[in-house]
């Protein structure tokens, strides 16, 4: 009984999650499907490129999700993350996939135009090291998007204790508690590396998750809330 009980232990924030699932990903109705949904509405937040060549690096990219919605817009996407699993998928879908750390970018320093970090932010174990890397990275001018969970009571029960037990909209074990986004932290720590992030709260609409959930919908739009305590954005320019 004991070794059936740790067999099925979770641990929260588990990098090996991804490998193991790693054929989920580009299943719209598989794991990760929310993971597609928030691509959608990251994606909705970057702007046609500037210049030619410009670049826009995805921190966290996973495989690959954001490339689509981007993929008109005349960037150079560079995709950054840890699991090489889930960067063979994203090679396929136009991203330039870099093995590496969100805490220890191997790019340098001004090389982006943008930089997003989708899903990525509550996931680390130094928010100020992955802002700080996420803001060295920005040009003058650049834009940071973000999108993640806040540390609250609320936030915590929803989308752990009950998304992570409702099947197809987040693994379970894949968020730690511990590591929730304190938003006025992230502000802060943006703020002193020259980005004023603005904050908006998201949810999925709750009329497209009854029709995905009965099958007769392939995604779910998210829409944008007024409270920022449980999943939220953030946009803002880096100080010329």
């Amino acid at each position: 009984m004991w070794r059936a009980r740790a067999r099925e232990r979770v641990v929260p924030n588990d990098p090996a999650l991804y490998d193991r699932l790693a054929d989920q990903w580009w299943r719209p109705r598989g794991a990760f499907a929310m993971l597609h949904w928030l691509a959608v509405a990251r994606g909705e937040l970057v702007p046609p490129a500037p210049r030619p060549g410009a670049v826009l690096v995805d921190l966290g990219c996973g495989a690959g999700l954001l490339a689509p919605h981007v993929a008109g817009k005349g960037y150079r996407h560079i995709g950054v993350d840890r699991s090489d699993r889930a960067l063979r998928q994203a090679r396929e879908h136009g991203v330039q996939a870099l093995l590496g750390d969100v805490l220890a970018v191997p790019l340098p320093d001004r090389c982006a135009e943008v930089v997003v970090a989708g899903e990525i932010l509550e996931h680390v174990p130094d928010l100020r090291g992955a802002v700080a890397e996420a803001c060295r990275l920005l040009r003058p001018g650049g834009l940071l998007v973000l999108d993640t969970l806040a540390a609250t009571a609320l936030c915590r029960w929803l989308a752990i204790g009950v998304a992570e037990r409702v099947p197809r909209i987040a693994p379970r074990g894949v968020h730690d508690p511990a590591l929730l986004v304190d938003r006025a932290d992230l502000v802060d720590e943006c703020a002193r590396r020259g980005v004023r992030l603005a904050l908006r709260g998201i949810r999925p609409s709750l009329t497209g998750l009854l029709a995905w959930t009965a099958g007769r919908r392939s995604t779910v739009r998210m829409l944008p809330v007024g409270t920022t305590a449980v999943l939220f954005q953030g946009y803002g320019r880096k100080e010329v």
